[in-house]
């Protein structure tokens, strides 16, 4: 097996702990089964990104085709592979060191 297929893997069961077993494709939002699962680059190669953990996200494969062949990215991008925060949580304040 490859190390993108052992990476994959990796991300998929880290959001399904983190999320409960649902993982969002990053294109569409819905729920990703295991064997539908692609890598997703956030920032493509071709625009400078990496092959980072917090460069990649789970998408569909479809989803994923098609987002490359239309040249759009989800509006999840401005938040970068990252769980958004609801919008009544409250502000985290950090002491200052």
């Amino acid at each position: 097996m490859s190390r993108l297929f052992h990476t994959r893997n990796k991300i998929y069961n880290t959001v399904a702990r983190q999320l409960h077993g649902t993982v969002p494709c990053w294109v569409c939002g819905e729920h990703v089964l295991p064997e539908a699962a692609t890598l997703e680059h956030i920032k493509p190669l071709s625009e400078g990104g990496n092959s980072h953990a917090e460069n990649l996200a789970i998408s569909h494969e479809l989803c994923n085709n098609q987002r490359h062949v239309l040249g759009r990215s989800p509006a999840s991008a401005v938040s970068a592979g990252r769980v958004g925060r609801r919008a009544d949580a409250a502000p985290i304040n950090k002491p200052r060191l």
